[in-house]
């Protein structure tokens, strides 16, 4: 025992003590607050662990594989005409329990959500509305005011169609029509609606955006057509899309010229416009072109040519106000700081894998991406594979897609080695629309197959777990 003590003493008077990494889960209970740093690490571990979870068959028409010359179509063409089908847009009402859908042969559907995403492949039990429309369907929406509504319409037809799910009735409750004089003077083919959306502030006012280029808002109240329609500053161009601030009081309309433009809808200096129940020329609070802000991107512009691109959609962040995103006809996407009015945030798959086929040409489907409820993750599908993407669009510099950020330099929370990445999820189908749930982390994913696929975390339950062990 003596020998023992001697030789601890003829150690160093002083050491120096070994360095601990801090807990940060414990700093996080201690301090009663998540920082951002942390938080954007945990969300980067969640998307990595998404996968493919179900495939739920909505069903092909019956009236198309029995009857070939339906719609006039001779046999030869049925193949083609099944191509043009696939879902076309997905939405879920604001407290994630149902969810809508619709088809591009005209069929509108929505679902019980738990029964949807309770496992079995069987889509009758959740299947509360099965609407056929004569009609091509290409954007559907809830009442964000009144949750028994729901609204469908096309980009060939001048007409919103709303359904009151309350009622079992195949007829729509309210049909909302656009002028015919004005319509008819811009010609056949740009008559229709290319998105729309509710005030919920306001349950009698729906906004929606023309193929004509065109903003038009309807007051039920007062009739079935429009009491406003405003002018983009670029005639021939039309409106792909369209989101409205938070506030309720700007709208920004994203133009197939690759221009995005901000209305503000108080009127201000020109508020005498919004009195007037004719179509106006209201001047935008601003008008961005999206190829001049890409075209600033010095690391970009030295390896692509950036020209003008036609915006599929617009997305605001709901856990970020002031970062909009959008989408490109070239399955580019990224982030418009809507402060600084400055791209910040851009993915950028090849070039050379998003060229089209050329049976497809006539059958393009607008990819419309979903953020994620919380942790700025914009889930958008590929332009160019089986798979969507979850992309890192945290607003700042450590985001994997921010303009600024640095590979060499950047490893994250306290320099542990983790990176910020996007992650690509393999399907089975070739996505076309996503739609986050508002409360959870699912996602669903609408594909040109007509299938709807639930993507998520895989859970595995513990028996099944220990009785693998054991074998």
């Amino acid at each position: 025992m003596d020998s023992f003590i001697s030789r601890l003493s003829s150690g160093p008077a002083t050491r120096k003590p070994f360095p601990r990494a801090r807990w940060k889960w414990f700093s996080v209970e201690i301090n009663g607050r998540m920082p951002y740093d942390y938080k954007h690490h945990l969300s980067s571990l969640l998307f990595r662990s998404y996968s493919q979870i179900d495939e739920i068959n909505c069903g092909q028409p019956t009236n198309l594989r029995n009857d070939p010359e339906i719609l006039g179509v001779p046999v030869r063409f049925l193949e083609s005409v099944l191509r043009r089908d696939g879902i076309s847009a997905l939405e879920f009402d604001m407290k994630g329990v149902y969810l809508a859908s619709t088809r591009r042969l005209g069929y509108l559907a929505v679902y019980d959500f738990q029964a949807l995403s309770s496992g079995y492949n069987d889509n009758a039990s959740a299947e509360l509305l099965n609407l056929s429309v004569d009609l091509q369907l290409d954007v559907v929406r809830w009442n964000r005011a009144n949750q028994d509504e729901v609204a469908c319409a096309s980009e060939r037809s001048s007409k919103v169609f709303i359904f009151d799910i309350g009622y079992v009735s195949a007829e729509p409750s309210v049909i909302l029509s656009k002028k015919l004089i004005s319509t008819m003077e811009r010609g056949e083919g740009l008559i229709g609606i290319s998105d729309l959306t509710f005030f919920l502030n306001d349950k009698s006012r729906v906004l929606a955006s023309g193929m004509d280029g065109v903003l038009y808002i309807w007051d039920r109240r007062m009739n079935n057509f429009p009491c406003l329609e405003i002018s983009i500053p670029n005639p021939g161009k039309q409106l792909n899309s369209l989101e409205l601030s938070m506030d309720e009081q700007i709208v920004y309309g994203a133009c197939d010229g690759g221009n995005i433009y901000a209305w503000d809808l108080r009127g201000g200096r020109t508020s005498a416009a919004f009195l007037s129940h004719k179509e106006v020329y209201h001047p935008p609070l601003t008008s961005i072109k999206l190829s001049s802000l890409i075209d600033q991107i010095t690391p970009l512009k030295e390896q692509s040519r950036i020209v003008p691109r036609a915006i599929h959609s617009i997305n605001l962040d709901p856990s970020c106000p002031y970062q909009l995103a959008f989408s490109l006809d070239n399955g580019w996407s990224g982030v418009l700081n809507l402060f600084s009015l400055r791209v910040t945030h851009m993915h950028c798959p090849p070039p050379w894998l998003n060229l089209p086929k050329a049976e497809d040409n006539f059958i393009l489907l607008k990819r419309k991406p979903s953020w994620l409820p919380s942790s700025s993750i914009f889930a958008s599908a590929s332009s160019s594979g089986k798979g969507i993407h979850l992309l890192d669009f945290h607003p700042n510099p450590s985001s994997a897609c921010h303009v600024d950020y640095n590979e060499e330099t950047e490893t994250g929370i306290g320099q542990r080695g983790w990176r910020a990445t996007n992650v690509f999820v393999s399907l089975s189908k070739e996505a076309t629309v996503c739609a986050a749930h508002p409360l959870e982390t699912t996602i669903i994913v609408g594909t040109k197959d007509s299938l709807l696929l639930t993507v998520s975390q895989k859970f595995e339950s513990s028996s099944c777990s220990s009785m693998s062990s054991e074998r």
